[in-house]
C-alpha cells in the first residue's frame, strides 16, 4: 500500500501550455483507431510519411517464382531493408524469424492460380489468423472490370468490416490483367472504389501519363506496384516518378528479388523513396554496392 502521509501535492499541471491533438502524418488516416494507426504507423515511416514494401506473395497463384525459389536464401538478407514485407501465412510460418521485428502485411485473399480465371478469388484467410500471426495489414487483390469483378470487391469489404472490429487495416491490390493494357481513367477507377468503400490504403501500378490524377483524387495512401521485371534504373525512375506524383511508397518485389544484386537494388530503392534521391545517383549507389558484394 502506498504511503499516503508521503505523496507529495502535485504542482506541475502546465496549465499554460495547452495539450497537443497531433494529426496523423498518413493521409485520410487520421478518423482510425488508435491500433490500426500504430500498425500503419509500423508500414510507413512517419518521418517520410512512406514505405519500401518487399512482396513476395507470387507464389500464392504461380508457385515458386524466379527468385522466390529459396525464400531462406534469396529473400531473408532483404529483409532488413524493407519497412515491411507482403507474405502469404505459409512462408511466413515456416521461414521467416519469429525474432523479426519488421511489419508483416498477408496476403488473405487467394483460391485460383494462373491455370485459372484469376479473378475468381475468395478470403482464404481467417481474420483470427492474422490476428494469431500480429500482421500490421491484410491483402485482398480487387478485380474491377474482371469476370468476378464483384466477389472480388465483396471480399475487400468483408476484410475492411473485420479488420476495422480488430484494429487491423486492409491493403486492397488493384489487378489489371495480363495485358497490364490501363490507363489513368481505369486507375481512377478502381483506386477510388476501393477507396470508397473502406481500404486503409491501396497498392496499385503506375502509368507514364497523368499518374498523379490518380493519387490525387483517391482520399487514402497509394503505393506502387514494382510489376515485371525491368532494367534497374528504370525500376529506380519509376519509383522517383511515382513517388514524386503522390504515391506513399513502392511494394516491389521481381524488380528487387529478380536484380542481379538485391541487396543492392533494395537499399537504391530506399534511398529514391525515402530521401527522394535522384535515379541516377540511386543507381550509382546501386552499383557501387554491388561492385562492394562482388569485392570489386
Amino acid at each position: 500500500m502506498p504511503d499516503v502521509d508521503e505523496i507529495k501535492e502535485a504542482k506541475k499541471f502546465y496549465s499554460d501550455i495547452p495539450q497537443k491533438t497531433e494529426g496523423f502524418f498518413l493521409k485520410g488516416s487520421n478518423s482510425l483507431d488508435w491500433g490500426i494507426k500504430n500498425r500503419l504507423a509500423r508500414i510507413f515511416n512517419p518521418k517520410s510519411g512512406r514505405t519500401v514494401m518487399l512482396a513476395i506473395d507470387h507464389g500464392y497463384f504461380q508457385g515458386p517464382t524466379t527468385g522466390l525459389e529459396r525464400i531462406d536464401i534469396n529473400i531473408l538478407p532483404l529483409v532488413p531493408y524493407a519497412d515491411t514485407v507482403m507474405l502469404t501465412r505459409g512462408i511466413l510460418r515456416s521461414i521467416v524469424p519469429p525474432t523479426t521485428t519488421k511489419s508483416i502485411v498477408l496476403r488473405v485473399s487467394g483460391g485460383t492460380s494462373i491455370l485459372k480465371e484469376l479473378s475468381n478469388e475468395d478470403i482464404a484467410v481467417n481474420i483470427e489468423e492474422s490476428i494469431r500471426l500480429n500482421v500490421c495489414a491484410m491483402a485482398v487483390q480487387v478485380f474491377i472490370g474482371g469476370e468476378h469483378e464483384r466477389e472480388s470487391i465483396k471480399n475487400m469489404t468483408r476484410m475492411v468490416d473485420m479488420g476495422m472490429r480488430y484494429g487491423i487495416p486492409t491493403l486492397a491490390v488493384t489487378a489489371v490483367g495480363k495485358d497490364m493494357n490501363r490507363g489513368a481513367r481505369y486507375f481512377r477507377l478502381a483506386v477510388r472504389i476501393c477507396a470508397e468503400l473502406g481500404a486503409n490504403y491501396i497498392k496499385t501500378y503506375y502509368i507514364e501519363k497523368d499518374f498523379e490524377t490518380v493519387t490525387a483524387s483517391c482520399p487514402v495512401p497509394i503505393v506502387m506496384a514494382g510489376g515485371k521485371k525491368i532494367p534497374e534504373l528504370d525500376a529506380l525512375t519509376m519509383a522517383y516518378n511515382a513517388v514524386q506524383q503522390g504515391a506513399s511508397g513502392v511494394d516491389m518485389g521481381r524488380n528487387i528479388f529478380q536484380s542481379e544484386s538485391p541487396v543492392a537494388m533494395i537499399q537504391a530503392v530506399r534511398a529514391v523513396v525515402h530521401d527522394n534521391e535522384t535515379p541516377e545517383k540511386a543507381f550509382d549507389l546501386y552499383n557501387t554496392i554491388k561492385n562492394q558484394s562482388a569485392g570489386l
